[in-house]
């Protein structure tokens, strides 16, 4: 009998293939990821980066239309108009109205966009056609032009919604002002901020729905699985990623809305009952004149929203989407 002899180190059964040799990261390798960024990174800074700078610096001097003109010189404040921003109520409570505000149009355009791209790949393709074309108008229309739109719709007299409620019975309606109230008013607004934003959800997870592979779902309905089982257990794991950037995007875009508050509450309400923030930022610059003050306001939004960022980088890190 011949016996097997086996190279030494080896297992008996299989030898390991050697491992590659690890490259070591030179300094030329290190910076050029960087070097792709520059180009970009020169552009933010140029775009962004210098006109952050003059807010920062404006919110701490008491900068007026006087200033501005050279008729007076500026006064130092130091961290005096964030003192007196969060020393005035009416601060938080427009913070409250924009974190309210913002929360319900950001969990109604998620529900409303995943659940139309859910229906999207259950319908035809000429109804599919129609959905996407629809949704894709809504999406292209300016806020000034939507907002104007939807405040027609609504008017109280001449509004199509209020003759149609009192055609159908509803005689409360008549000459209604969906305005007049504080949350009616968001609710309006909220509506048309919704409008013009699910299609952006809607696309994103309908493209996230298609890529998740057909192998998988097969298996789990030939497993006796639900619908609600698999989205659950497969569909929502596996879109995590895509729901994260649109939940994030929805928050920064809805928390800094201007056009459709000053519009269609008029400036922010009766008594400014509609108030958020970027309106509020506005004015109290430009309305009052207080330029320093209003800068400060922006400074706290940009805070606001960097820390959102971070936690969606922080999200997007733990899921596995960046290094």
């Amino acid at each position: 009998m011949t016996s097997l002899t086996t190279a030494p180190g080896a297992g008996s059964t299989s030898a390991r293939p050697p491992r590659p040799a690890r490259r070591s990261r030179t300094g030329t390798s290190r910076l050029e990821p960087w070097a792709y960024l520059l180009p970009a990174a020169a552009i933010l800074v140029g775009l962004l980066g210098y006109p952050l700078y003059q807010l920062v610096v404006t919110s701490f001097y008491d900068y007026r239309q006087a200033n501005v003109t050279g008729g007076a010189p500026l006064e130092f404040l130091g961290l005096g108009n964030y003192t007196q921003l969060f020393g005035d109520a009416k601060f938080w409570t427009v913070l409250l109205n924009t974190t309210v505000f913002a929360a319900g149009c950001v969990v109604a355009t998620l529900a409303l966009g995943s659940a139309l791209a859910v229906l999207a790949t259950r319908v035809s393709r000429w109804v599919r056609s129609v959905l996407f074309l629809a949704a894709l108008g809504a999406w292209a229309t300016p806020a000034m032009t939507g907002s104007a739109v939807w405040l027609f719709l609504f008017d109280p007299t001449l509004g199509l919604v209020n003759k149609t409620l009192v055609n159908v019975g509803l005689s409360g309606f008549a000459g209604h002002s969906w305005t007049a109230e504080k949350w009616p008013a968001f609710a309006l607004v909220g509506a048309e901020v919704v409008w013009c934003s699910f299609p952006f959800v809607l696309v994103t997870v309908y493209a996230g729905i298609l890529a998740i592979p057909s192998e998988l779902l097969e298996a789990a309905r030939l497993d006796g699985a639900s619908m609600p089982r698999i989205a659950r257990s497969i569909m929502v794991p596996m879109l995590r990623p895509i729901i994260i950037i649109v939940t994030i995007q929805s928050i920064i875009w809805d928390f800094k809305v201007f056009t459709q508050i000053y519009v269609m509450t008029n400036g922010g309400g009766i008594g400014g009952q509609n108030l958020v923030l970027n309106v509020y930022s506005y004015q109290q610059a430009f309305a009052s004149n207080l330029y320093g003050l209003g800068s400060a306001i922006g400074v706290v939004m940009t805070l606001l929203l960097l820390g959102v960022t971070l936690v969606y980088l922080r999200l997007l890190r733990r899921s596995g989407e960046v290094l």
